[in-house]
Parts: C-alpha cells; sequence; structure tokens
C-alpha cells in the first residue's frame, strides 16, 4: 500500500534537538532556486514568517522565571540545574506536550504547551538570558512516524547542550554543563548527535509551521514558511520534500519532481524523497517506475518496526483490519517496547468487535506510555471502550 502523504514535521527534545545565526528576514524579493516557483503562489508573501528575534524573545515574565531558578545571593551564584529543574518541574511550570503545538519561546511560556522543538526553543531563550552557552544537536535517530489528521509525519529529534561561561565574579553552583532532552527515552538510548545551528533550527520550525499549515489546507501559507525554510537553510532536506508534497497536492507535478530531486541532490538515499517521488509518479500514472522505486524503499524499511506501526494506522484508516492487525503484529515483534504499537493493535480488536484483547493492549499501552499526557489519553479510551482517535 502506498503511503498517502509523507511530511517531515520535526519534533524536538532537549539535551538534544533538531543550526550558526544569520539574517532571519525572509526572502520574498527574488527566487534563488530553481525547485521554488513562486507563480504557483503568488500571494504567499502576504503571510508573515515570525523572525528570529520574534522566535526566540522572551518577555518580562518568562525572563524573570529564569532570574529566579538561576540566581542566588544577589547574582553573585548562578545554578544551570535549577534553571533545568525549573522547566521540568510541573508544579511551577505545568508544562504539556503536544506534539502538533508549533509556538515560540514567549508562547511556549505562556501556554505551557508545545512539542518538543518549541519547548527546546523556548529553553535555548531562557538559557541565553541567564548567560549560558547553549548549543542545538540534532540526534541521528531510525526513522520513526506518527499520523496526524490523515498525514504521515517523519520525526526528527533535537536537543540541547548548555554550558555556563567562566566568570571570576560569579560561583557557580553544580554542574557548569548539562544535556537537556524532553524525551528521557533518547537520552537512554544514546544515540549519536551532530551539533546544529540557530539558523537551522529556525528553519526547522518554520517546516512545522508550514506542514501545520498544509494539514489546515492553507497552502499558500504552508509555501510561505516551506520557502522560508528552505531559503535560510538550504540544506534542510525536509523543506524541499514538504514542498513537493505540496507542489503536488496542487497538481504541479513537474514542481514535485523537481523539488524531491533536489533533496536527492542533497542525499541520494534520503527515502522519504523517494518514497514521495514514488507517490509522485503513482498519480501521474506511471505505476512501473513507481512501483519499482516502492520496491527499493520497502526493502530498505522492512526491518523498521516504525514503518509497519505507519501502514497499519493506514489500513486502519481504510477500513482494512487484517491488514492493519498484520502490520501492528509485525512492528510487534520488531520492537515490543513502543506504546503506539499496543494501542494500535488495541484499535484493531476494537473495531473486529475483540473487546477483552482490546483492552489487554489499551492497559500495555497505559504502562509504556512515555509521559503523563499520553498515560490519560489511553486511560480514557479504557475507561470509555471507545478506542478511536
Amino acid at each position: 500500500m502506498l503511503l498517502r502523504h509523507l511530511i517531515t514535521a520535526l519534533l524536538v527534545l532537549f539535551s538534544s534537538a533538531m543550526l550558526g545565526c544569520a539574517s532571519t528576514a525572509p526572502v520574498v524579493a527574488k527566487n534563488p532556486y530553481p525547485a521554488l516557483h513562486d507563480h504557483l503562489f503568488p500571494s504567499y508573501a502576504s503571510f508573515p514568517i515570525e523572525t528570529q528575534e520574534q522566535v526566540f524573545a522572551l518577555e518580562e515574565d518568562a525572563q524573570l522565571f529564569v532570574d529566579e531558578a538561576v540566581y542566588e545571593s544577589g547574582g553573585k551564584t548562578t545554578n544551570v540545574k535549577g534553571l533545568i529543574s525549573s522547566i521540568f518541574d510541573h508544579s511551577e511550570m505545568g508544562l504539556l506536550y503536544r506534539s502538533n503545538a508549533n509556538s515560540v519561546a514567549n508562547e511556549t511560556f505562556n501556554n505551557r504547551s508545545a512539542n518538543c522543538l518549541s519547548l527546546s526553543i523556548m529553553t535555548y531563550a531562557m538559557a541565553q538570558h541567564a548567560g549560558y552557552d547553549a548549543t542545538f544537536y540534532e540526534v541521528d535517530i531510525p526513522e520513526y512516524w506518527t499520523r496526524r489528521d490523515g498525514f504521515s509525519f517523519l520525526n526528527g529529534h533535537v536537543n540541547l547542550t548548555i554550558n555556563v561561561p567562566k566568570d571570576p565574579l560569579v560561583t557557580n553552583i553544580g554542574p557548569s554543563s548539562a544535556d537537556v532532552d524532553f524525551d528521557p527515552q533518547m537520552i537512554r538510548t544514546h544515540f549519536p548527535r551532530v551539533p546544529v545551528t540557530k539558523r537551522l533550527v529556525l528553519s526547522m520550525f518554520y517546516n512545522n509551521k508550514g506542514a501545520d499549515a498544509l494539514i489546515a489546507n492553507s497552502y499558500t501559507r504552508a509555501y510561505s514558511y516551506f520557502r522560508a525554510a528552505a531559503v535560510l537553510s538550504p540544506e534542510l532536506q525536509q523543506s524541499w520534500v514538504n514542498l513537493g508534497v505540496l507542489y503536488r497536492m496542487v497538481d504541479a507535478f513537474e514542481a514535485a519532481e523537481q523539488s524531491y530531486q533536489f533533496a536527492l541532490n542533497l542525499d541520494e538515499n534520503n527515502l522519504t524523497a523517494w518514497d514521495n517521488l514514488s507517490i509522485l509518479y503513482y498519480h501521474q500514472g506511471l505505476f512501473d517506475k513507481s512501483a519499482q522505486i516502492k520496491a527499493r524503499v520497502e526493502a530498505q524499511r522492512k526491518e523498521n518496526p516504525f514503518y509497519h506501526f505507519i501502514l497499519g494506522e493506514q489500513a486502519l484508516d481504510d477500513g482494512e483490519f487484517a491488514d492493519a492487525l498484520e502490520h501492528f503484529q509485525r512492528a510487534l515483534r520488531l520492537d515490543n517496547t513502543r506504546h503506539e504499537v499496543f494501542f494500535g493493535l488495541a484499535k484493531v480488536y476494537y473495531e473486529i468487535g475483540d473487546i477483552n484483547n482490546a483492552e489487554r493492549y489499551i492497559k500495555r499501552a497505559i504502562q509504556l506510555a512515555p509521559n503523563s499526557q499520553d498515560e490519560n489519553r489511553y486511560m480514557s479510551k479504557l475507561s470509555n471502550t471507545a478506542l478511536n482517535y
């Protein structure tokens, strides 16, 4: 079965997350790349893009929060551990993780809900306000998909290291360096990571906002964000893939192929770009070319549990319960630690009327849930015996 859409939305966590600074005002006057097609969305410039200053700014309340967490003895001592503990302390911040909450630093602080990337951006801004050195890192995780509003999202991961600079006038309490990661499972797994610039992280933020707009059928706004990400950081492959998805959705097939090829020129092993190119050829009736690419991609993904998980989710969406069950069971054989897979199995069993197995698998999902939000969501499904989305 073909994946319907594969949008790379980067989720960030903080001890590692999803690059150096440059001018962040979006380029709107000149088209610097052939894979950008402004004529398809002539009013894109009417949708304003947040500047770097707006994304990382902290207002007075957030600054005061940092000062109280960090400084003691009239500013003569500093405590990086105190800052991190305050951010993670729900009694103070009450932060909630929400995968679709893409917000600037100050909104994240005030709304107290965000995805990993936005939480990481807020933490970076807080560290800088405290006078600390902060570095973003991109974590090299295996392909990992989630589903949202009928779209498949390939997730990335970023985190952060905070260092206290040496200052003879200020005494540091506790460690002088700390990793911050909003996904503790990633810390335990110890995936390799590479430092990335603030500029690239800003492009990831634009990419996420573009994905939000695309799901909301606001195609011109989506182009504005994807374009900003691509112009600011042309090395960010996800933006070119997402532009290709957008072009295909407005039947600009030639532009879509050009955008996918741009991503593949950056990395010929980008499976997301190849997969979407296969989808494009299928829509164009080029079934043999589509099938050839699809077979190569599937051969590389067959041992990835998340590949089977997303196929199970799509089969469930289509009411193909036998196929969904087969894919979820394959994912479970490859990795029996993922709460998403157990929840998927619970949904299938509920749909086919096997309530005992549905309850058994939802209870296992609750046990493996990585945070209180997922745990509460699964418990509500169990209590209502309504395991639909």
